[in-house]
């Protein structure tokens, strides 16, 4: 097939105008359209069954974590902000207020929910009497309005899906352990499901959720060499506990605030997915978040229907085995069929014609490493399953390599502004200091992101920035 003739021209050139790429991925593989109002963005049905994946992989996570599903109102008074003056300072900006109903002024604003911190704790503070109802967690699956001033597809809209998990504890040490857990599961999430390497971490001061005590955040690094935030948990302490009067009655007799856990992820992570895995042909979607796994073309059948019938005979057998299979068999050209269903990612295709009838075997082609080969049809249904474990694990150890050798080791502002260039994330050492923070954000354009695992030598080193001792070892990246 001529170049020019490729489907997939519709999208721009991955390595010469990624933001374009990116865009186009979203648009020409129908994951999404743009909404009528600035900022606003609709699923379709492609996009949505992404999140449907997703979700149904974190939520049995966090079931098994003893977390339960709630759901609280997204209308919440402007006075439950006030109340904890970090948080509402952190989201005054992005806030959506609502002011009247039909012509009637409201006697109290009420904000459209930018995160739920506030209307949940004010229902703790009913629900919680004594130590005997602790631990308390719960999540929520919701939308949230942030109205943020630059937006794009998934990454960062003015509403958008997520959860939200939040959980309360009798101790400081059970609450930060909960945000610890749950970065692990998400770290999990991504790893196994989404075939994303991340790095995980506590963040900054300057980084940290409004209202927390501390914030670990779960980046991954795209094809461009920048980082994506695919998650936060934070510690929030007694801070909304004491903001929303939220105690309990301890086996001691007396009366205390209870220590709080949040934790998140949102539908960001379908973005993560295409920047982590796309290529110039489109999608790359890892097997186990994929819609479709398999898509089915045959080949002639207008010809030889038997072509036709047995390509359905395969359909149906392999959904007996739970493979999320499509039988593409519209009046197009196998070469269109074979774009269309590369541009949106799918992992595996089949092509069965009368030949490969006539010899008892199917092609099959890899969306991953564009791989084909044939197959005996007795053994397709035994076949398939391992060959998308095959290719969830091929896709997560091509990411991670990815990953490890755009990681730079730096130890000076010059070094740093060649691998930020480079398309790399800086592993630096850091003294701490926010004015040294603010002068890589102004110089480069890079921010923190998190702690480094290893903080065992930082005292043999000094500031990538200013030369003064380390206090940290952190990593530096541009971001999304």
């Amino acid at each position: 097939m001529a170049k020019g003739d490729r489907f997939v021209n519709q999208i721009a050139d991955i390595h010469t105008d990624y933001t374009k790429w990116y865009t186009d991925v979203c648009l020409k593989s129908e994951l999404c359209d743009y909404g009528p109002v600035k900022g606003t963005m609709v699923f379709r049905p492609y996009g949505y069954a992404i999140w449907e994946r997703i979700q149904a992989e974190a939520d049995k996570r966090f079931k098994a974590h003893g977390v339960s599903n709630a759901y609280f109102p997204m209308l919440i008074p402007q006075s439950f902000l006030m109340r904890e003056a970090e948080h509402v300072e952190g989201f005054a900006p992005e806030v959506a207020t609502v002011t009247h109903v039909g012509n009637t002024e409201l006697a109290e604003k009420l904000v459209l929910r930018p995160t739920s911190e506030t209307i949940i704790g004010n229902m703790y503070a009913k629900w919680i009497e004594s130590y005997r109802d602790l631990p308390l967690k719960l999540n929520q699956w919701a939308n949230v309005v942030r109205w943020e001033k630059t937006t794009r597809p998934f990454l960062r809209t003015s509403e958008f899906l997520w959860q939200e998990g939040h959980t309360v504890f009798a101790t400081p040490e059970e609450a930060d352990n909960d945000a610890l857990t749950m970065l692990d599961v998400y770290k999990e999430l991504a790893n196994d499901v989404l075939a994303m390497p991340v790095l995980t971490g506590r963040k900054s001061e300057k980084e940290k959720f409004a209202g927390a005590v501390a914030t670990y955040g779960m980046e991954a690094m795209m094809k461009d060499g920048k980082s994506l935030q695919a998650g936060t948990t934070h510690f929030l302490g007694d801070n909304f506990a004491k903001a929303f009067d939220i105690k309990f009655l301890d086996k001691d007799g007396a009366h205390k605030y209870v220590y709080q856990a949040s934790w998140g992820i949102s539908t960001r992570l379908i973005g993560a997915v295409i920047m982590a895995h796309g290529d110039e042909r489109g999608l790359c979607l890892p097997p186990p978040v994929a819609p479709v796994q398999a898509v089915i073309i045959p080949i002639g059948a207008a010809k030889n229907p038997d072509v036709s019938v047995k390509a359905a005979e395969i359909k149906a057998t392999l959904e007996k085995a739970d493979v999320r299979v499509t039988l593409d068999d519209r009046d197009q050209s196998p070469g269109f069929k074979f774009n269309h269903w590369e541009l949106r990612g799918v992992p595996v295709r089949i092509e069965l014609g009368a030949r490969d009838l006539e010899s008892g075997v199917v092609t099959v082609a890899r969306r991953d490493t564009s791989e084909k080969f044939t197959m005996p049809i007795a053994d397709v249904v035994k076949n398939l399953p391992k060959l998308l474990k095959d290719i969830a694990k091929a896709m997560y150890d091509k990411a991670n390599k990815f990953t490890s050798e755009h990681i730079a080791r730096v130890n000076s502002l010059d070094e740093m502004s060649a691998a930020l260039d480079g398309g790399n994330f800086c592993d630096a050492y850091w003294c701490g200091d926010r004015e040294c923070e603010d002068k890589i954000k102004n110089l480069y354009s890079a921010s923190s992101r998190v702690f480094n695992a290893d903080q065992s030598d930082v005292g043999e080193h000094t500031c990538v920035c200013c030369g003064k001792k380390a206090k940290h070892r952190i990593y530096f990246a541009r971001a999304y």
